[in-house]
């Protein structure tokens, strides 16, 4: 548990320095419905996940929360909307975005060799 919240902590401290540093004319307005999701999301991963006992899988999680919680954070700090200082070929982001974009990634990898290794345990009877 300790896992996923520091890595959470430290994907919100990065991104809101990084859009504090990094002015940026682009960004995108979130509604309070989708702002009210993205804690939703980071609390119920940075719950329920480490319960799984994989470090992997926990630290999958806390980027991945640590992404959305910024983007909760991003959203209400700024009146304009969270500030996407990333440019890249049209398509414009900020940590935030990789942070939940990686944290997947890694949950769900994490996720499935978790399973593959405990898949004995599926024909246990419950």
């Amino acid at each position: 548990m300790r896992l996923a919240l520091g890595a959470a902590a430290g994907v919100v401290v990065a991104t809101l320095v990084d859009d504090a540093l990094a002015p940026s004319r682009q960004s995108h307005a979130r509604s309070p419905v989708a702002l009210a999701g993205a804690g939703a999301l980071a609390a119920e991963l940075l719950f329920l996940v480490p319960r799984a006992r994989s470090l992997v899988m926990s630290l999958g999680a806390g980027i991945a929360a640590g992404g959305a919680a910024a983007t909760l954070v991003a959203g209400l700090a700024w009146r304009d909307g969270v500030p996407n200082p990333l440019v890249r070929g049209g398509i414009a982001f900020n940590v935030a975005d990789l942070a939940i974009a990686g944290g997947d990634a890694l949950l769900i990898a994490a996720a499935m060799w978790h399973a593959w290794r405990q898949r004995d345990r599926l024909y246990q009877p419950i």
